[in-house]
């Protein structure tokens, strides 16, 4: 395994990165599999394990608490804040008083003292960036975090977040956590290149397009459906389809399946320190360590350019982030007495 440096941490991480979402309730319920599976990681080399606290409501960060006891120090252990964990409106969010919560609810259930990297799970455009910053700050300084991040943040919220730790004073951010794939590439136009300018790391999630990339899913065959799948649209649309068909006779050319050539796609990208795994079985981790070693010819990159064109989506994740300039149309539609040009 071929180790990379997380941004300017120093930290060495694997290009690939274990995600956890997929243990506990949401895919695998079987806490002894679940473990197998981590370890089984583990011992290919890599060190790198992502969860969060909203996965399974807390249950996923318990699984990895128990694989990783006996384990803990020779593993870069990540997890997240940010979603929902309860019915009370504070029970989540980048708030000071969330966050110094959230971190303790997840030491407890991973069985640690730290966490090697914290992140936000998404922004909170309700909560001043300084909040949120200083809280983190003063959590680096206890020694319950050795470092944090964002996830899913656009550009300009990182840039602003990079600025506001400067003349505040504070610690930075030092990774993101986007989404990256053949099938959604706009990260490449301004994420990944304000990360390098802020020598950030990025881990990037879905490097299989949200199970599109397996070959599982064909257009005109029926969509097979699992515990995971969650009814996701972004399965059935027509022009993420329309990519995969033309995307598995390259792989089938090249010599390799479709996981494979997604995984080297997304870690051959000089802006993405690790591409996150998310196996629900020991036979889908099996697959991907398969493909640990491959790697694309320039070649190759040029034929998916011409089917995914850099910097281009093509449809878009249901799990993807909307800012609120999208979500609410009182923010992008003028009232109606005013629309006229008259």
């Amino acid at each position: 395994m071929q180790y990379r440096t997380l941004g300017r941490t120093g930290i060495k991480v694997s290009p690939y990165c274990l995600g956890a979402m997929m243990f506990g309730a949401l895919g695998n319920p079987d806490h002894d599999d679940s473990v197998r599976i981590i370890h089984k990681a583990l011992d290919a080399g890599i060190n790198f394990v992502d969860t969060a606290d909203a996965y399974a409501r807390g249950e996923s960060e318990e699984i990895v608490g128990k694989a990783l006891k006996g384990r803990r120090d020779n593993v870069v252990l990540a997890t997240k804040a940010h979603l929902p964990m309860g019915d009370d409106p504070n029970q989540q969010g980048n708030s000071r008083r969330w966050l110094v919560r959230a971190l303790d609810d997840s030491l407890r259930r991973l069985g640690t003292d730290h966490v090697d990297l914290y992140q936000i799970h998404r922004p909170a455009p309700d909560t001043d960036i300084e909040e949120t910053l200083s809280a983190l700050t003063d959590l680096v300084r206890a020694g319950k975090i050795r470092a944090f991040g964002s996830s899913a943040f656009p550009a300009s919220d990182i840039v602003e977040a990079q600025w506001t730790a400067e003349r505040r004073g504070l610690h930075r951010f030092r990774a993101e956590q986007p989404s990256y794939s053949i099938l959604n590439r706009s990260i490449e136009r301004e994420v990944l290149p304000v990360c390098e300018r802020y020598g950030m790391g990025t881990l990037v999630w879905s490097p299989l397009g949200g199970g599109l990339l397996t070959g599982r899913y064909r257009k005109g065959q029926q969509a097979i459906t699992h515990r995971s799948s969650f009814g996701f649209k972004h399965l059935s649309d027509e022009h993420r389809l329309d990519a995969v068909e033309q995307l598995i006779p390259l792989a089938e050319k090249a010599g390799m399946p479709l996981t494979h050539l997604a995984m080297a796609f997304a870690i051959a990208h000089p802006g993405v320190t690790s591409a996150i795994i998310g196996p629900r079985t020991m036979d889908h981790l099996d697959d991907l360590l398969a493909g640990a070693d491959t790697t694309l010819s320039d070649e190759l990159l040029d034929e998916i350019d011409a089917i995914v064109p850099p910097g281009t989506d093509v449809g878009r994740l249901d799990m993807a982030y909307d800012p609120p300039a999208i979500q609410r149309t009182a923010l992008r539609r003028r009232p109606a007495d005013e629309r006229s040009a008259a």
